[in-house]
């Protein structure tokens, strides 16, 4: 945390602010119509969630590399290709977290790589559901909705089912 001015009329005020080094978050295509998501318990909200693939940066490393290593780690898949989204910021009201985005092509399947403690499931949704899982809940994760969205407004289809 860090105080940050903030200015107000007549001077300013200290807000508090989460600093956050920075993630990115994966999305996976094993083809043109199947993601790799990952079931993960998240202890905040003491829930499992349907998320794609995501990982904190370490200090100056680049973007790319995270999402190939967390990538990996998460889903035992490597990647031949990787592809910049896009990035946005987490909760940019009290965080500095901002999050860079990723497809991942050309997998090949290995083992997964989970830190101790981790259990991560491995789960393939068709694109064609994404839409529905979206509508009726299963899919609330916010990093996830909004590589989901980057991705179908970068390739302009209009449509989630249609990545």
């Amino acid at each position: 945390m860090r105080l940050v001015p903030v200015p107000v009329e007549g001077g300013a005020i200290q807000k508090e602010v989460v600093v956050h080094p920075g993630a990115v978050v994966v999305l996976p295509l094993v083809s043109d119509s199947e993601i790799v998501f990952i079931r993960n318990t998240r202890a905040a909200i003491a829930r499992q969630l349907l998320e794609l693939p995501a990982g904190t940066l370490e200090k100056d490393e680049d973007p790319a590399l995270c999402a190939q290593r967390e990538l990996q780690e998460e889903t035992g898949f490597a990647a031949a290709h990787i592809e910049p989204l896009g990035s946005f910021f987490n909760a940019p009201g009290w965080s500095t977290y901002r999050l860079f985005a990723f497809v991942a092509r050309g997998l090949t399947a290995g083992p997964q790589q989970l830190d101790k403690g981790e259990r991560i499931d491995i789960e393939i949704v068709p694109t064609a559901d994404i839409c529905s899982m979206i509508a009726d809940g299963r899919i609330v994760d916010g990093k996830s909705l909004s590589s989901l969205a980057i991705c179908a407004a970068r390739y302009r289809r209009g449509s989630l089912a249609s990545l």
